[in-house]
């Protein structure tokens, strides 16, 4: 068998699971329950909620928040099973096999700390997709949890001695990761989400007039300047808005949206 035989059928078992997953109806009643959840506890948020959930989102950072903090908690958990690994080597004097440990312990709490909040993170992007890429994401975020529970019994187990059967579940955490992570790269890759699909951006920084205020009626209205497509709306008596045509994470048409209460 030929690498590129080896490699093809690892494409299409993956390409198989992540169809299979994204048959299952059955996942959209927990993942829309979820969401409730979580629209509720960020509206409870009150006039803070779009300061966090942007914060979340990563909108100070650029980019989502998500995809580091996941290579953060990928990349601890890895260094604790290369230093579990190293602990085991025979031949080795006792204190070299005690500092491969304690320091093991430091990157699996790193490893704990950032999984957190690549799940918080995560779950709140992960709020807004739909349908296939819905399912998926819950299967993904429900197998990383897994192997957080699992990383977390761990490091209990090695605070208490447990050195051994620690090192076998972050073994068996990480592995659990990789397929998770699988599962996040093709949500990404193949779907698209979290790429900012929003578009060509403007370029001039001059006022352009592009339709009378008094024409927009509450109605989000498509434009363009420069052949840039945008959208303006009133929010208020005395308050027009312009922003991208395209929503920046799914490149939904914003110009079929609607105003919320000025936003």
């Amino acid at each position: 068998m030929t690498g590129r035989t080896r490699s093809g059928r690892l494409q299409g078992l993956g390409a198989r699971v992540l169809a299979s997953i994204g048959r299952q109806e059955w996942l959209d009643r927990p993942s829309y329950r979820l969401e409730h959840l979580l629209s509720f506890a960020y509206n409870g948020l009150g006039g803070a909620r779009n300061g966090v959930t942007n914060a979340l989102h990563g909108v100070w950072l650029g980019h989502p928040v998500h995809p580091p903090l996941a290579s953060l908690t990928s990349g601890s958990l890895g260094t604790t099973v290369a230093l579990d690994a190293l602990s085991l080597l025979p031949g080795q004097r006792l204190t070299e096999v005690r500092n491969a440990s304690r320091f093991a312990g430091r990157a699996l709490g790193v490893g704990i700390l950032a999984s957190v909040g690549s799940a918080v993170t995560g779950v709140t992007d992960w709020q807004h997709t739909h349908e296939a890429d819905r399912r998926v994401g819950l299967v993904h975020g429900l197998v990383n949890l897994a192997a957080t529970a699992l990383y977390a019994q761990s490091w209990w187990d090695r605070r208490r001695g447990r050195h051994y059967r620690g090192i076998a579940l972050t073994a068996l955490g990480y592995g659990i990761t990789v397929a998770g992570s699988y599962l996040g790269g093709a949500l990404v890759f193949e779907s698209g989400i979290g790429i900012d699909r929003a578009g060509e951006r403007l370029r001039t920084t001059e006022w352009t007039p592009v339709l009378s205020a008094d024409s927009l009626n509450g109605k989000p209205v498509r434009v363009e300047v420069d052949g840039v497509g945008l959208v303006v709306c009133r929010t208020g008596p005395d308050e027009v808005a312009a922003f991208g045509a395209l929503c920046p994470h799914l490149a939904a048409p914003m110009a079929d949206g609607w105003v919320d209460r000025g936003r």
